[in-house]
């Protein structure tokens, strides 16, 4: 996330952008603390046998798992970019 704000903010010179992007994703992982089986698996393998489910907001996935009663998040992706390439390289 500090990434995808610092690219905000540097690259386009845009730090009150940066801001209201980095808001709104967190805001939205905080909300999987209530029903995070509400987003589906993905569909594609290998990442639903891993237990993979991608919330988007914006132009963004937030990619997590849940494992014992616990969401963890995974990667936070610019989603117009090739997501299982992206996938692939962790």
């Amino acid at each position: 996330m500090d990434s995808i704000y610092v690219y905000i903010a540097d690259t386009l010179l845009e730090p009150a952008v940066a801001a209201n992007q980095y808001d709104r994703i967190a805001d939205a992982i905080l909300s999987l603390d209530i029903m995070p089986e509400r987003i589906k698996l993905m569909h594609t393998e290998p990442e639903r046998s891993k237990g993979l489910r991608a919330l988007y907001v914006d132009n963004y996935a937030v990619f997590f798992v849940i494992k014992e009663n616990t969401v963890h998040i995974a990667r936070v992706i610019y989603s117009a970019s090739d997501i299982s390439k992206r996938l692939a390289e962790e």
